[in-house]
């Protein structure tokens, strides 16, 4: 039997997520949740969801979810780590309010939030604050007695986050033809987001050009193009680029976009690339579309080889990151010295997020940081 791991003071553990479509019903509803209070009529909301149908309605994101609560289960009950895992989506079933309702009624007083999101941004961290105040609010006008909750810290440079992507970037080098696969790009894909809103990332001491959130990903990406230089003897050139831009077009985004990169690189002679999607937890839609889909008929078009290595989703590695989290955020709690685990020259992430880190440009309540209106 593993000796009991002791998780207190908390006694549950939430998955958080951004939620999708299960079914060509869901698609306008789901895009309705994520698009309340922009006034987007439901005709566009149609033509924005013809991604998801050509893949039946469903996005993939909700039994990637399952899959990674399942390794977390597993992980933990190997381990000896006796805190039950829920999991609530912001967009779409389960809702956060009804699993955070389910909690309370289940006597969890002490919650753990894991996000679904590694890097510091408004979308990525603030915005499921928000949602997590916006739950709490409701459950107080039922009258139920609210739980305690904080967010587990930034994970972008965890080793368990880390490592699978490097051995995902190594088979994808490997499946390219012998006669590129030296020559190979890696183009490091992550979503753009608006400008101000990068540079924003972050506490306040890191805000100006990219903020935190670029400069997370570039070292992750450093990192993972020096591990596959190691792994294989070959330093591959690399850049960091971005994907999945929506919104009104006078606004700068993040870039450069991808397909705008692989014409580049096609261009310049490069004779293979291959696309890492380090920004994102899982294969969902914004990697099945705008990299698996688009991307790849961008380079079809081009004549240029590419290979897209895999996200971390479900691997056990990720899920004894999480438990390792777990444990060093609750030996914090209680007092003790612990020692965050993280490679790179960034260092552990916060546990707490400060005032005025990634703020919105319309203020909202936020729990689980500093200026938390529920303590």
């Amino acid at each position: 039997m593993p000796d009991v791991l002791d998780a207190s003071p908390y006694d549950a553990l939430l998955l958080l997520s951004f939620g999708g479509p299960e079914g060509p019903d869901d698609v306008v509803p789901f895009l309705e949740n994520v698009t309340r209070g922009r006034g987007i009529p439901k005709e566009r909301l149609k033509e924005v969801g013809q991604h998801y149908f050509l893949f039946g309605g469903v996005s993939p994101i909700n039994d990637q979810n399952r899959a990674l609560l399942d390794a977390l289960r597993k992980d933990f009950a190997e381990h000896g780590l006796d805190l039950p895992v829920y999991w609530g989506n912001r967009n779409w079933a389960p809702y956060l309010t009804d699993t955070l309702r389910e909690m309370v009624r289940d006597g969890r007083r002490r919650i753990l939030v894991l996000a679904t999101s590694a890097y510091a941004s408004y979308s990525g961290c603030r915005q499921y604050r928000e949602n997590l105040a916006d739950a709490l609010a409701a459950l107080e006008a039922e009258g139920l007695e609210l739980p305690k909750i904080d967010k587990l810290r930034h994970y972008f440079n965890h080793p368990g986050f880390v490592e699978p992507m490097v051995d995902g970037v190594v088979r994808s080098l490997a499946e390219l033809p012998e006669e590129v696969r030296e020559g190979a790009h890696l183009a490091f894909c992550t979503h753009s987001i608006p400008n101000f809103a990068a540079d924003t990332s972050g506490p306040v001491e890191e805000h100006g050009d990219g903020g935190a959130y670029v400069r997370q990903h570039l070292d992750v990406a450093r990192l993972i193009a020096d591990a596959v230089r190691e792994r294989t003897g070959v330093d591959h050139p690399w850049q960091l680029v971005y994907q999945s831009r929506s919104g009104a077009p006078h606004i700068p985004w993040l870039e450069p976009d991808i397909c705008d990169h692989l014409e580049e690189r096609h261009a310049a002679g490069v004779p293979a690339v291959v696309m890492a999607p380090i920004g994102f937890v899982s294969d969902h839609m914004e990697v099945l579309y705008d990299l698996d889909t688009e991307a790849t008929a961008k380079a079809g078009e081009l004549g240029l080889p590419v290979r897209r290595s895999a996200t971390v989703g479900a691997d056990p590695r990720f899920a004894a990151a999480v438990r390792d989290l777990v444990l060093e955020r609750a030996g914090a709690e209680r007092g003790q010295e612990v020692t965050p685990c993280a490679l790179g020259t960034l260092g552990a992430s916060h546990n707490l997020c400060p005032v005025g880190c990634c703020p919105a440009r319309a203020p909202r309540p936020a729990a689980a940081g500093a200026d938390s209106p529920y303590v």
